[in-house]
Parts: C-alpha cells; sequence; structure tokens
C-alpha cells in the first residue's frame, strides 16, 4: 500500500466514526423524544427531570463551598506560615553567598543551626571569684545573637560579614554586679548591748566588726571590657573593701541610755500586782534587734494560772470578770509611753473599753491574749533594751517603771510628747435594776451613780529646743459609760432579817459603795476589798480619796479621778517631756 491509498484509508475510517457519533447523537434525539411522549401521556419523565436539577443545584453548591474553603486555607497558610516558608526558603537560597559572624560561616543554614554554631563559637561560662568562691554571671549575650539572626535571615541581601554587638548593655552588667556583690556583702556591725545579767543587773555588750563591701563600680569596668573582647568565658576577680564600724564597744557603753521612761503606780490589790510584776519580769533585759518587731502578748505568753498569773478584776465584753492576768494592761501602758517618747515606731495599739485611771485616757494600751496586742517596731540602727523596775510590797502600792535603753534615735534637741484631749462626753448605758425587798416598799436605791462615756482626741507634740515644730492628730480614742445601779422593791411588803422585827436597810444602811471607777466595793468589818479598772486593769481601792497615779484633768468626769504628776515620773536622762501632762499613743489605732 502506497501514501495515498494509507491516507485514503484513514479518512475512510475517521468518516465511519462521524457517522457513528451522528447516529448516536440520533439516537439521542430519538430518546428526547421518546421521553417527550412519555411527559405528554403522564407526566412521570417531568418529576425525574425535576430531581436531576436538584442534584446539579446540590453539587453546585458544595463546589463553591469547597472554592471557598481553599482559598480562606490558602490565603490563611500565605498570612501566617507561607510568608515564612517563602522567606526561609529565599533566604536559605541567600546565605548560599557565604555569609560569616566573627569568622564562623553559617553559609547554607537554617536559622537554628546558625544559632548554634555561633553560640559554639561564644562558649559563654563568664564568672566573678572572690577569695575563692564563685559568682556564676547570666548569659548576657543569647539575646544578642537572637537579634542579630533576625537581621540576616529578614533580608533578601545579607551581608558578607557579621559581628556580635555587646555595646549598650550597661543596665544587665550592673544588676550582674550587684547580685554577685550581694553575695559577699558584709555590713560592719556596731558595738552595741547583747545581752543583760540579771544576776547583777548589768547590760552585756558585744564588740564592733568589720564589715566587706565589693568595689561594684570596679566589677562593672572590668564586666564591660571582658564582654568587648569577647572573652566570654573569662574569670573576673572582684575586689573587696573593708568598712569600719561606726561605733565601737567601748563608744557603745558610752553612747547607750535611757531615751524613753514612764511609771505608774499601782493600787493595793495583792493579786492583781502579783500579775504586773510576772508580765514586767518578761521585759526585764529584754534586747531588740533593729528591724525587730515587739508584740507584748508573744513576749508574756499566755497570763494563765500555771504560770502563776492570779484571778484579778479584768473587763471582757464591757462586764466587770475575774480572770488570770487582770492589771498586766498597766504594764502594756506604762510601756505604750516609754515607747512613744523614745522616738520608737508603734505598730499596734487599743484603747481600753473605759476610761483607764492610771494614765491619761487616749494614752493606754490594752492587751489581752489571742486578741488586741501593743507592738512597735525598733526603728533605729542598733539594739535597743527594756528595763521593768517595781519598788514597793506586792500588799501595798507598786511603782512600775518601764525604761527603754538604747542609742538616741532621735535628733539631739528634739523630744516627742503627746496630748490628749476629751471633746465629747458620750450617754452612760441605761440602768440597771437589782430587786431588793430588803428595801421598803415601792421604794428604790442608787447603788452606783452612772458615768457618761468619753471620746478623746491624742496629738504627737514635737519640739525642738523647746519650741513646738509639729502638732498633728494621732487618733480618736472611744470609751464606754458605766451603767447606774439602782436597787428597787416593787412589792407592797418588805422582807426582814430573820430572828428580828428590823429590816436589812435599818441594821446596815451602806451595804455597797460606789468606787472611783465606777465599780461597787462590799463593805466588811470595816475593810474593803478592790475591784478591777478598765480593759483588764484593777481599779483604785475605795480607801483611796485621790490615787497617786492620776493626773488633773479639769475635762475629766467628776465621777473619774485622773493621775497625778507627782505619779508620773521621767528619768533626767530621757529624751522627752515630763510625761505627767503629754502623754499619747499611736497613729492608727481607735
Amino acid at each position: 500500500m502506497n501514501l495515498y491509498e494509507d491516507n485514503r484509508t484513514r479518512r475512510s475510517a475517521s468518516r465511519g466514526k462521524s457517522q457513528s457519533g451522528r447516529s448516536g447523537y440520533t439516537g439521542s434525539r430519538n430518546s428526547r423524544s421518546s421521553a417527550g411522549a412519555k411527559r405528554s401521556s403522564g407526566g412521570s419523565g417531568r418529576g425525574r427531570r425535576r430531581n436531576s436539577r436538584k442534584d446539579y443545584t446540590k453539587v453546585a453548591i458544595v463546589g463553591v463551598i469547597a472554592i471557598i474553603l481553599i482559598l480562606v486555607i490558602a490565603l490563611w497558610a500565605k498570612g501566617c506560615g507561607g510568608d515564612k516558608v517563602q522567606e526561609e526558603t529565599a533566604l536559605e537560597e541567600s546565605l548560599e553567598k557565604n555569609v560569616t559572624v566573627d569568622g564562623v560561616s553559617v553559609t547554607g543554614m537554617s536559622r537554628e543551626q546558625a544559632k548554634e554554631a555561633i553560640m559554639a563559637n561564644y562558649a559563654w561560662s563568664m564568672k566573678i571569684s572572690y577569695e575563692g568562691e564563685e559568682y556564676e554571671m547570666e548569659n548576657l549575650i543569647e539575646e544578642r545573637v537572637e537579634q542579630l539572626l533576625d537581621e540576616i535571615f529578614s533580608t533578601q541581601e545579607p551581608q558578607e560579614t557579621y559581628s556580635l554587638d555587646v555595646t549598650g548593655m550597661e543596665e544587665l552588667i550592673s544588676a550582674q554586679a550587684a547580685a554577685a556583690a550581694e553575695k559577699w556583702d558584709k555590713p560592719a556591725k556596731n558595738g552595741e548591748i547583747s545581752g543583760f545579767d540579771k544576776e547583777k543587773g548589768t547590760f552585756i555588750y558585744s564588740g564592733e566588726e568589720k564589715g566587706l563591701v565589693i568595689d561594684q563600680e570596679k566589677l562593672i569596668s572590668d564586666i564591660t571590657a571582658k564582654l568587648a573582647a569577647k572573652e566570654f568565658d573569662a574569670v573576673i576577680e572582684a575586689v573587696g573593701v573593708e568598712q569600719d564600724p561606726e561605733i565601737t564597744e567601748a563608744e557603745a557603753k558610752e553612747m547607750y541610755q535611757v531615751i524613753g521612761q514612764y511609771s505608774t503606780t499601782t493600787t493595793a490589790n495583792k493579786a492583781r500586782n502579783t500579775n504586773i510584776k510576772l508580765a514586767s519580769e518578761t521585759l526585764e533585759g529584754l534586747i531588740i534587734q533593729p528591724g525587730e518587731e515587739f508584740s507584748f502578748n508573744d513576749t508574756t505568753g499566755p497570763r494563765s494560772e500555771s504560770k502563776g498569773y492570779q484571778p484579778a478584776g479584768a473587763y471582757l465584753d464591757g462586764k466587770l470578770v475575774e480572770e488570770p492576768g487582770g492589771g498586766v494592761c498597766q504594764v502594756s501602758s506604762t510601756l505604750y509611753n516609754a515607747v512613744v517618747f523614745a522616738g520608737l515606731k508603734t505598730t499596734e495599739r487599743h484603747a481600753h473599753s473605759f476610761e483607764p485611771s492610771y494614765v491619761t485616757p487616749g494614752e493606754d494600751a490594752a492587751v489581752s491574749y489571742g486578741g488586741p496586742d501593743m507592738k512597735f517596731v525598733n526603728n533605729s540602727d542598733t539594739a535597743i533594751a527594756l528595763r521593768a523596775k517595781l519598788e514597793g510590797s506586792l500588799s501595798g502600792k507598786i511603782k512600775l517603771t518601764i525604761s527603754v535603753v538604747g542609742i538616741p534615735i532621735l535628733e539631739e534637741g528634739v523630744t516627742y510628747s503627746m496630748h490628749s484631749e476629751k471633746v465629747a462626753e458620750l450617754d452612760p448605758p441605761a440602768p440597771e435594776y437589782q430587786d431588793d425587798q430588803t428595801l421598803p416598799p415601792h421604794t428604790e436605791k442608787v447603788i452606783k451613780e452612772a458615768t457618761n462615756g468619753s471620746r478623746w482626741t491624742t496629738n504627737l507634740v514635737i519640739k525642738k529646743n523647746g519650741e513646738v515644730i509639729s502638732d498633728e492628730r494621732l487618733h480618736n480614742s472611744t470609751y464606754l459609760g458605766h451603767a447606774a445601779v439602782i436597787k428597787r422593791n416593787d412589792t407592797d411588803t418588805q422582807v426582814t432579817t430573820e430572828g428580828t422585827g428590823e429590816t436589812v436597810e435599818s441594821l446596815n444602811p451602806d451595804m455597797t459603795i460606789p468606787t472611783v471607777d465606777g465599780s461597787t466595793v462590799e463593805v466588811s468589818n470595816g475593810a474593803s476589798s478592790s475591784t478591777s479598772g478598765p480593759g483588764g486593769e484593777a481599779g483604785t481601792s475605795a480607801s483611796q480619796t485621790v490615787p497617786e497615779t492620776t493626773v488633773p484633768q479639769t475635762s475629766a468626769p467628776a465621777s473619774e479621778t485622773q493621775p497625778s504628776e507627782s505619779s508620773q515620773e521621767s528619768s533626767q536622762n530621757v529624751i522627752a517631756p515630763h510625761p505627767g501632762q503629754e502623754n499619747g499613743n499611736v497613729p492608727g489605732t481607735t
């Protein structure tokens, strides 16, 4: 067969296929004609066509949704990861141009590989040493390496050579120098009180000690130089400078003195005085270090009978009760005044429920174990000590003097004092009535007069060379009044003493008498027993007309007496005014 015949054969085959295709198309047209006939005869073909269209619509909708999802994913990939992938690919290609960092080639490396190679070259192990001890410095260059890699891998055309920049690191270097200095710095120790010999009644002093200060300026300079030279494995030797103490032991013995002192006088209640003695003994010779906080409750501990404390009058929820430790508030209040005069910082103080009789109202400090406390902080630079002295017999009145011993806190010529003033009287509670059929029918008898409550303000007065330079409010104190106690007989009869034809009234018209603090004292065979004062304080004996521990106050209630000036004493060495007139307490309490 020649080429011509071959082409004719191919054309014939092509025409045959074409005719076959036309036959198929004709068949299709015949099919549509038959379908039309079916639709005209019964309509079943129309339903199938509609279902077919619905299927096409669903497919189209699904296709559109798929296309939208693909576009969203593509856009997200481009924004979040695509750029990075493209960037890293381009950068890896750019690193083929031979990039080095301080002589280390990172050509063809990924970012992580480049970082590993650079950090291996720098080998950070810088330390600070002092007398055989070492301080390992934090790695100061790792962040700079990250910054350098950011620069290299963020450009399409990186430089051929780079060098790590170690400038502008002053803050980081200073922080490392300070941390190392803290490890070895030792402040100089002044000579100061360190103990108390109770048998001899004398203080023990500790000797002075030299301190050590690391030269941080030199250390900063040395670290900076090593970083600039990129000697990241250097060991830098720190230099220490001795620091002399400000006060020697001999000087401390001369400088320590009584810087605050206060005295009060107790009643003749033996149980109460026993409690005061026990609480005072816990204060005697107590050393309080600089910055240390003193707590009266923590120092004395629970005032329990097992420790020797005896039941004595105290106020509990405004009611007079007998409880172990009654009277110790006189110790805390006396200490409180001495602390304020010394210039120490009081951190907790509470007023009593009722006006005290042994200090000016507003200048007391109530305590109760597990409750109100009296606290102060030694805000001086040296240790301080406490002394507590009792003068007198436990069965009689005792003079209690508490002193703060230390190196003066206040500037020379400066004194702290307190001034308290009553600013309001408050109505007493409603009377308390007691049925007593020994009284004549339908009569009453006042057993205890009512006393008003009061509100006091207390100011801190600061003087310099006798002139007032500050007189500012510290706090307000509010005290409750005492209710009147009245006996009455509301009946028509009167009970008489058995065996006599006389009433109890006619036998003894003064079964009870009011005391100076408003409580009652029973009279028996001419002797009187004292009752307690406010807040765990024993009150004054009924046999006292004017207690020695009171101070005259023109604004005091008629039923209350205040501490007299003669009983409130201050040492000649005290850096404080005469406490008989100006006393006080701390800010922020009520």
